[in-house]
């Protein structure tokens, strides 16, 4: 059981001091065997412990299903009447067919558990004195965690210091906005919304830094509260949306034929307990019992397929997404270009050289201490300035102002300098430098300023602008300040594109998957880009015109725009719910502060291990290494496993209903039962055990080609199609055992038992495939356990087990019959095949 802390005061009312003194905690931080202590008493920093879910439960949740059960409360009912051997059997059954299902899901659990580890949160915390790098699970409370632009809070806490501190709480005010945060001792009885001197687990930061104390972890937290009150769902994809249709198909045929053959068999004045038992082992017969133990594997062999390409997966499902998407979304920085964004130049505003910008710019990348970027980096290695100057104050950069200003000072020089984009720094600017040092109106060089940035984006450069402004040093700097500054010039700056990036995105077309850029760069460096990569005639839409449409306007001219160009942060959410509404299973990819939204929204949200924390927590599939390439593999592997799911479906259903079909209508003409019903669940046993290796299976070129979606109408027409092709040699099957061999009860039963299994079992290596059978082998597991299954089928007669289920030794006639009969199924089969894909 957790156990809250230490203090129960409500600690925005207490300052640093007593904070630290309630939690037995110094400003020094914990030690190794402190927080040791702690993570025992308080228990580790999750809001549920995954691994509490017990083999045990997860192995009574293969029970859930309600025909099971039902099935189960009628054997219980057989037993009590007297025919206890039986009640016993059955529950054997269920007993093996659950415990392969277990079996499956727990080696799926554990292996996503493995994977899931490689991409695990972590924050910086004061720990034995220095700061280290920890799993938020091992946060503790009495921590002191340093937190920066684009971290997620790990736990409720108390500010201990700020600066320009925004952080993002709208799950928990509702507000959109950005919220401020400070330094501050509030009543006790201030509201969550009002709490500007506390963080809250969950929330991230949007900008500024800051040093906290956890005060709480896991379910004694804010979020904690909200998520054991409310369970949040996650949006439910698009495989899942197909499960959950394909189930309530299973159950109108199954409810439909149990009530048909359960009303049919009592007309006809056969025993009303072993008619229901009958019917419910029929119901439990058609329902393909191990789809969830299936589906689980299927998932997990991809996923750890997927990690030996550096694609780690997150959450199981969106792997048959990332194999039916139609459409990738992905910002250009990192994926289309290097990553590496390189200097290229400082420019006065004559359009030339300039070292002032040069010094200027190195001084602001240099000496900031917020949210290091790839372009401070750029400008920080390209330079090596004044190594004297000194920081005073820092106003970090955000998505509103779009730009970062220092203040810095060196003996007499007390100056600030921003930089940023070129229309937010022209805003805040009322004169500029000439290279002769000459100061004049702004107004003056508007026009040249625009030609130039405009020649500069044409040609594929970065173009940012460069002000600064003297400053007396009596007060810090504040965003109030920002005006009346003197614009020095330009930075310029270029990031190649990959070096086979053309045949990148070639190989993503050829695989049905459009490739679209959203970008927060201009419409003519954008233009540039697309040139370089080889999109010809490239669609582009700016973030000012999306602003303008309304949401039909942008659903249909979305799909034509191959590059989104100048969009806000909140435009790419906007951009891929449109996508969705015109039909597509839209993937996006990014690593930003501001891309958790569109990660969130998006069918698979794919980001990078060196994303920003909230990046990676909104995303389903994290990318070890930025490569589209290492993604094209990702999406291959999606529409194996796709494939081999829908292979257990084709070939479970067809079978399963060819069978029930022929149950049913044999149960109408013959005094006794076809087949009784332990007999039925043995039989779906056993057809069901080589299917389990079906994801090893061998997936053809032509499955692997376009994104692939769920049909149900395909379904039920091959379900229909060869289920009843299955029926008919059943029925040939019935008319050799009663008219050639005039079997009794128990014969015809072992006949037909053994004659359902060896077909369903060999017509899995017909339906597998379009092709010709001989053209597209099986995987080796699935065929060592197919040759199990009938070696096992042959064999049972002849052991004492054949008593236990009501069979007996088969007249060696009947075999010669039976090869023939499942040879002219087979044969059948594959004729039927090629007409019915040349149909569709």
């Amino acid at each position: 059981m957790r156990k809250a802390t230490p203090t129960d005061q409500q600690f925005w009312n207490l300052s640093s001091q007593n904070a630290l003194s309630s939690l037995s905690a110094t400003a020094e931080g914990l030690d190794s065997h402190q927080a040791s202590k702690r993570l025992e008493q308080y228990g580790t920093n999750t809001l549920k412990d995954n691994s509490g879910r017990s083999g045990l439960s997860l192995f009574l949740q293969q029970f859930k299903s309600p025909v099971t059960l039902l099935l189960i409360a009628a054997a219980v009912l057989s037993g009590l009447l007297g025919d206890v051997p039986d009640t016993i059997i059955i529950f054997v059954i269920v007993l093996i067919s659950s415990f392969l299902g277990y079996w499956q899901e727990k080696g799926a659990a554990n292996a996503v558990k493995e994977l899931l580890k490689m991409v695990q949160l972590r924050c910086t915390i004061l720990r034995d004195g220095k700061q280290q790098e920890l799993p938020f699970e091992e946060v503790v409370p009495g921590d002191i965690v340093y937190l920066s632009a684009g971290d997620i809070v790990p736990g409720d806490a108390l500010l201990l210091t700020s600066q320009e501190l925004f952080a993002d709480e709208a799950a928990f005010t509702g507000e959109t906005y950005p919220v401020e945060k400070d330094c501050a001792v509030l009543p006790a009885n201030t509201p969550l919304s009002k709490r500007s001197n506390a963080l809250f687990m969950g929330s991230h930061i949007i900008s500024g830094k800051a040093s906290i104390l956890i005060m709480q972890t896991g379910a004694n937290t804010e979020f904690g509260k909200i998520s054991a009150q409310l369970q949040t769902k996650i949006p439910e994809t698009d495989f899942e949306r197909g499960i959950r249709h394909f189930g309530y198909l299973l159950m109108e045929v199954t409810m439909l034929l149990v009530l048909i053959i359960f009303a049919a068999n009592v007309l006809l004045h056969k025993p009303v307990l072993d008619s229901f038992l009958f019917s419910m082992a029929l119901a439990v017969g058609l329902t393909p019992q191990l789809l969830p133990a299936i589906v689980s594997v299927n998932l997990a062999t991809g996923a750890k397929r997927m990690a030996k390409q550096k694609v780690i997966v997150k959450r199981l499902s969106s792997i048959e997404n990332l194999g039916s998407m139609t459409v990738l979304c992905s910002d250009k920085t990192g994926t289309i270009t290097e990553g590496k964004v390189n200097l290229k130049d400082t420019l006065g505003v004559d359009g030339q050289h300039s070292d002032k910008v040069l010094e200027y710019a190195w001084l602001n990348a240099y000496l900031q201490q917020g949210f290091h970027n790839p372009i401070d980096e750029a400008i920080s290695s390209g330079y090596k300035g004044n190594p004297d100057f000194k920081l005073q104050s820092e106003i970090p950069y955000d998505f509103i102002r779009k730009r970062l200003t220092v203040e810095v000072m060196h003996a007499d020089l007390h100056i600030v300098i921003t930089k940023g984009a070129l229309n937010n720094i022209l805003a805040v600017c009322s004169q500029v430098e000439l290279a002769s040092g000459h100061l004049e109106d702004i107004q003056k060089h508007t026009l040249l300023i625009t030609k130039l940035y405009q020649e500069f984006s044409s040609n594929g450069f970065r173009t940012l602008g460069v002000a600064y402004k003297p400053w007396q040093g009596r007060k810090p700097f504040t965003r109030a300040d920002e005006q009346g500054m003197v614009f020095i010039g330009f930075i310029t700056l270029f990031d190649p594109p990959k070096a086979h990036i053309k045949e990148t995105i070639r190989k993503l077309k050829e695989l049905g998957v459009g490739l679209k850029i959203i970008t927060g760069d201009n419409e003519l460096v954008a233009k540039s880009l697309a040139f370089s990569v080889g999109l010809e005639e490239p669609g582009i839409l700016t973030g000012p015109m999306i602003q303008k449409m309304n949401d039909a306007a942008l659903r249909h001219k979305a799909q034509e725009t191959d590059i989104f160009a100048e969009v806000e942060p909140n435009q790419k959410e906007r951009i891929i719910l449109m996508l969705k509404k015109a039909g597509h299973v839209v993937g996006f990819m990014g690593d930003g502060i501001n891309d958790a939204p569109a990660l969130h929204t998006a069918d698979v949200g794919i980001s990078v291990d060196t994303a920003v924390d909230v990046a990676k927590q909104a995303a389903d599939i994290v990318l070890l290494d930025r490569d589209l390439n290492v993604l094209t593999e990702g999406v291959l592997e999606g529409r194996k496993t796709f494939t081999n799911t829908m292979k257990y479906i084709f070939m479970a259903t067809s079978a399963n209903f060819g069978n029930m079909f022929s149950m049913a209508g044999a149960s109408l003409f013959l005094a006794f039962l076809p087949l009784l019903p332990k007999q039925i669940l043995l039989t779906n046993l056993l057809t069901d055990f080589p299917e389990m290796a079906i994801a090893t299976d061998r997936v053809d070129q032509m499955n692997l080609q376009r994104p692939q979606r769920w049909d149900f109408k395909f379904i039920k027409r091959f379900m229909i199609t060869f289920g009843l092709l299955s029926s008919i040699f059943d029925y040939l099957t019935f008319g050799v055992l009663i008219l050639l061999l005039h079997s009794d009860e128990k014969t015809f039963q072992t006949g037909w038992f053994t004659e359902s299994v060896l077909s369903a079992t060999l017509i899995v290596l017909v339906v597998r495939t379009r092709l010709p059978f001989f053209k597209s082998l099986p995987g080796k597991y699935l065929f060592m356990a197919t040759l199990f299954i009938l070696i096992f089928v042959l064999l049972i007669p002849l052991t004492p087990m054949a008593s236990w289920f009501g069979f007996v030794k088969l007249p060696l006639s009947f075999y010669g019959w039976i090869f023939l009969i499942v040879a002219l199924y087979m044969f059948s089969a594959e004729l039927l095949k090629r007409w019915f894909y040349k149909k569709i």
